[in-house]
């Protein structure tokens, strides 16, 4: 079975809403490859090794979280950057991107995936009023070590605790990837503690000082749930064989 590569961009689009953002990089088909797609490879990243395992499998589209073409970087096609897109257009593969709204949506976000594996209830948006907010916080009764653990699980990897292990918790706030800078928003939440991907030197006395425990549980390892699970939904949407490469990132 195919599906035309339009008709995966319109439901992506309608779908995941990206209008609502202001991204550091374009959200939607990032390079356009064949017309119709029969195999839809998905990924964190498209770093070289992904592109390499989803061409070798055949893919016709690659769906990820993190594509091409941010804010500020360099504009010559060299280097790292022509290889890569070189293996992309030799090969007739589209390669498809989005950023903020895979973290944002409430079903088959980031943050939504993370916070149903965590088995937060009652999620709802960190910063309320603001469309495009994409930290959430619920209710969540365990210990900030105990966390930790569920979350090293997991991701198989393990996470940073600025804490004490015993520390309650009744609420969580939560932001996959580099969301650091987020922990006051999570204080003024009521959060006991504050889940992201990365930690960043003044983010440690933001904890400490604020008695708010904080959890960083690796950028990469919180953002494999999205694309997982828009690419599943795509699958059953349009018939399509779907297949995740996880190419391990210990930031």
């Amino acid at each position: 079975m195919s599906t035309a590569l339009v008709s995966l961009l319109d439901w992506l689009r309608e779908t995941l809403e990206p209008e609502r953002f202001h991204d550091y990089c374009p959200n939607g088909l990032q390079v356009e490859g064949r017309a119709h797609v029969s195999k839809l490879a998905t990924g964190v990243t498209a770093n070289q090794d992904v592109l390499d395992q989803a061409i070798a499998w055949g893919a016709d589209a690659i769906l990820v979280h993190h594509g091409y073409f941010w804010k500020g970087e360099p504009g010559p096609v060299v280097g790292m950057k022509r290889k890569r897109l070189a293996a992309l257009l030799t090969n007739d593969v589209s390669l498809i991107a989005y950023h903020l709204p895979l973290d944002a949506h409430p079903v088959l976000g980031n943050n939504a995936r993370l916070g149903e594996l965590m088995g937060v209830s009652a999620p709802g948006p960190l910063q309320p009023g603001d469309p495009a907010s994409v930290g959430n916080v619920g209710s969540l009764s365990t210990t900030a070590g105990e966390l930790c653990t569920l979350l090293g699980t997991l991701t198989n990897r393990q996470p940073l605790l600025i804490g004490q292990p015993g520390h309650a918790v009744q609420r969580v706030a939560w932001c996959t990837g580099a969301a650091q800078s987020y922990i006051d928003a999570a204080v003024i939440a009521g959060a006991d503690v504050f889940v992201t991907g990365e930690v960043s030197e003044p983010t440690v006395h933001a904890a400490r000082e604020q008695g708010i425990a904080f959890i960083a549980a690796g950028h990469h390892a919180t953002e494999r749930y999205g694309v997982q699970a828009v690419g599943e939904a795509l699958a059953q949407a349009f018939a399509v064989e779907h297949r995740f490469f996880d190419v391990d990132n210990p930031v």
